[in-house]
């Protein structure tokens, strides 16, 4: 079966410094991946590499067989938490949503976004600035912005950064239902150990930049 992502022989560098250094490895459709590693290691480069935000020095990329490293063509269903989320301050969550949204190709009706607030913990109705907003609010904001799209590829970076408790359990809910009942792809990062055992069905090993180990499903 042909592989959904495929990165071959990836090399990475930033001026003199190599981030990642000859990575491959293969993602199939409809499962959960987990990337695990110390801050610094790579992880949030594979992320950015995958999502086009950065193309390799070296190596290709692949989507559904093409190459979309030569092609420059960006995933066209994609949904992503990458370090902090950024939102225009003074306007509200719902506001923020709105605008991006607008933006996709995929949109959805404003009752839709407000289920998915709701769905966070979040109010639609709240009119506060996203610039007063707790750090785990904006968290929960970033989530919503990265699903509601209903994406086929969701890449999250450290996702339940921030989140309480019963939200942690609420996402790891949702990220298996999208995964069973929609075929979603998702690849995440995450330091809580639960979040990897519960969810992913592969993991793997990031090491000062090298896949140092691909562990069998969980």
């Amino acid at each position: 079966m042909e592989s959904y992502i495929r990165f071959e022989n990836v090399t990475k560098c930033f001026k003199q410094e190599t981030v990642i250094n000859d990575v491959s490895f293969e993602i199939e459709k409809g499962k959960i991946y987990g990337f695990v590693g110390r801050n610094g290691s790579g992880k949030t480069v594979i992320f950015k590499l995958i999502a086009g935000l950065l193309l390799p020095t070296k190596g290709n990329i692949y989507y559904n067989g093409k190459n979309i490293t030569t092609s420059k063509n960006f995933i066209e269903s994609l949904g992503a938490l990458i370090e902090i989320p950024g939102f225009i301050p003074h306007y509200s969550g719902m506001k923020n949503l709105s605008i991006l949204n607008g933006l996709s190709k995929k949109r959805v009706s404003k009752t839709e976004i407000e289920d998915y607030m709701e769905l966070m913990g979040l109010n639609p109705k709240n009119k506060k600035p996203v610039r007063t907003y707790s750090l785990g609010m904006k968290q929960k904001l970033g989530i919503v912005q990265a699903i509601m799209n209903n994406p086929d590829l969701l890449i999250l970076d450290e996702p339940m950064n921030g989140l309480d408790e019963s939200s942690v359990e609420r996402m790891r809910n949702f990220f298996v239902e999208l995964r069973d009942k929609k075929n979603t792809t998702i690849i995440l990062a995450s330091h809580n150990k639960e979040d990897i055992e519960i969810l992913c069905d592969k993991l793997f090993h990031v090491v000062d930049g090298s896949l140092r180990e691909e562990c069998a499903s969980l």
